[in-house]
């Protein structure tokens, strides 16, 4: 059966439009007609429904086909010739997370700002584009610059989004984009910070403070790549340590690299001194964890007049004990959180006893599980003792014994041991244990309970609580970037391509938020992972149309999937509208 796809054209409002059927003959009665398959109009949005027809028809299901465009533009005038027989699918791939991630790239204006700071004209593949594809594969799928190149990229729309060939993109067109992005890291967190703060009025009067480590596989420059403590629980790989800053809302504001074997506590005086100097000394609050804290720390930002609220070191709690057991002055600031405020000695810090009631059951389910550890242990240990019939050494028992608590170190100092003599048996030695009912006392008093310490002197005690317990956006900001972006391992064993491969996921991660904002606005909830997700079963897909006119050409009308119940639901809700048109592939440029 033969199907025409025909045209006409028409002139409104100054310009000329061309609208498309698809139509066939049949006869009726004496008569031969042509009846219209379908109105395909302009392709727009109007002809969306139309093209359902066309898609049922040469699928042969309802599959809810939508909108493309005839980009042959070398079709003969009139009326053409289809074998409908002959009608093929290809290039089925990916479109609406690659279009989400586009959509993210441009609101954050990065294409302009990558375009002017990565302009050259001997590329014939701007590196802009370049770089935009590897901050998106991070955000849609993480994965090696040899995966995007090899199987990620041509899987996706990505090609019809940036005009990016196929063919033109491979794995060391990759790494040299990540050489040229590096050495503009400060203009783009001075932009970020700018842009972040237009889209969302934001505002930077208080800012998070963390550190975190990655770990890297194989061998990497020794002198960033280092063992240290290893917070992914790889003390065997060397690793990088990452201090990233945000604000109250989680938006980065810039991050810095250390090596592997930096210590927290040396890092505050460079990142306060850095961030200050790239976006300005006002009056800012810093939060930050207990890891921070040092009396050299503390002394030299109040010297220099910085406001903090900082935690502090559990074996602090020691020194507040009898505030602790007096019950007096404890405040109800949420469900399951009291407060208490201390002066410090000189009057210069506020310190805000906390008590949590979920903390206090959970310190207090670990303890018990680490003292029914060390029990079990000791009980084996006395039990081989028992049975040995030859003389064992103290040492290495006391040594066993050394590791056990170690392993159980938050009950260790629960039990008093010892090893001793007894020449009536074989082995020579009998262990002997008992637990310290002082360290009872204390855990019962102390379960649950943490320490601030602030120099700012008019705030409330839920104010300073508040503020600090905001320190779980910069947690939350690195959980993201090793789960949902895979910031870890660190493959790349060059010091530059360390630092620009995780420069890429520090970009991908304000896409994140971006995206994670956009949500939250919408009544969407706060996982743009859950909305990547739905977005990547969006497809487009090219419908080749051969001519029945034996010249062998083909035409192609380039379709977009209209997107099912649940993910039309999510566009109109994020207020967002599918592209009417899909431009062609590309030439590759090499």
């Amino acid at each position: 059966m033969l199907v025409y796809l025909r045209h006409a054209t028409r002139r409104k409002d100054g310009k000329t439009h061309v609208y498309w059927q698809l139509v066939r003959s049949v006869r009726r009665g004496r008569k031969v007609v042509q009846e219209t398959v379908a109105q395909l109009g302009e392709l727009d949005a109007e002809g969306r429904a139309r093209a359902e027809a066309l898609a049922r028809s040469i699928t042969g299901r309802a599959c809810e086909s939508s909108q493309g465009q005839l980009f042959d533009r070398t079709e003969p005038r009139g009326s053409v010739a289809v074998k409908l027989d002959a009608v093929r699918l290809e290039r089925s791939r990916s479109f609406g997370a690659v279009w989400l991630g586009w959509l993210l790239w441009r609101a954050l204006k990065l294409d302009e700002l990558c375009g002017a700071l990565l302009a050259s004209k001997r590329e014939m593949v701007s590196w802009a584009e370049v770089v935009a594809i590897l901050v998106i594969g991070r955000l849609c799928e993480p994965s090696s610059e040899l995966h995007v190149a090899e199987r990620w990229y041509r899987t996706t729309a990505l090609e019809d989004l940036l005009g990016v060939a196929t063919e033109s993109l491979y794995d060391e067109r990759l790494y040299r984009a990540l050489d040229r992005l590096l050495p503009h890291k400060e203009a783009i967190e001075q932009h970020l910070v700018k842009r972040l703060g237009e889209l969302f009025d934001l505002d930077y009067d208080l800012l998070i403070y963390d550190i975190t480590s990655t770990y890297f596989e194989g061998v990497a420059d020794p002198t960033i790549a280092k063992r240290g403590y290893s917070r992914d629980h790889r003390p065997d790989c060397v690793q990088v340590n990452i201090a990233l800053v945000v604000s109250r809302e989680g938006m980065p504001l810039g991050y810095e690299i250390f090596a592997g074997n930096i210590t927290d506590v040396t890092t505050v005086k460079q990142i306060v001194e850095g961030m200050e100097s790239r976006f300005g000394k006002v009056n800012r609050v810093w939060v930050m964890d207990r890891g921070m804290v040092s009396a050299k720390n503390i002394a030299w930002l109040n010297t220099t007049g910085r406001r903090y609220v900082i935690g502090t070191a559990r074996a602090e709690l020691s020194r507040w004990a009898k505030e602790m057991a007096d019950k007096t002055a404890w405040r109800q600031i949420r469900e399951d959180v009291e407060v208490k405020i201390c002066r410090g000695p000189d009057g210069s810090e506020t310190f805000l006893l906390c008590r949590s009631a979920s903390r206090m059951e959970k310190e207090k389910a670990m303890h018990e599980r680490f003292s029914k550890r060390i029990e079990e242990g000791l009980q084996s240990l006395a039990r081989r003792i028992e049975k040995s019939q030859t003389a064992l050494e103290r040492g290495e028992l006391e040594r066993q014994i050394g590791r056990l608590l170690e392993r159980n170190s938050r009950a260790g100092a629960r039990y008093s041991i010892l090893v001793a003599e007894d020449t009536s048996v074989p082995a020579g030695l009998k262990l002997k244990w008992s637990a310290r009912s002082e360290w009872d006392d204390w855990a019962a008093l102390s379960e649950g309970t943490y320490i601030l310490r602030s120099n700012i002197q008019d705030w409330t005690d839920e104010e300073l609580w508040k503020t600090y317990i905001q320190l779980t956006e910069a947690e939350a900001a690195f959980r993201i970037q090793k789960s949902d972006l895979c910031i870890r391992p660190i493959w790349h064993h060059k010091q530059g391509r360390i630092k620009a491969h995780i420069l890429i996921c520090f970009l991908a991660y304000a896409l994140w938020k971006t995206l994670q904002k956009w949500q939250s606005r919408a009544g969407l909830g706060d996982s743009p992972r859950t909305i990547l997700t739905e977005f990547s079963r969006i497809h487009c897909a090219d419908i080749v149309l051969p001519l029945a006119d034996g010249s062998g050409r083909e035409l192609r009308l380039r379709c977009i999937v209209r997107p099912e119940r649940e993910q039309a639901l999510l566009l109109q809700r994020l207020g967002l509208t599918l592209p009417q048109r899909l431009h062609p592939p590309p030439m590759a440029k090499m």
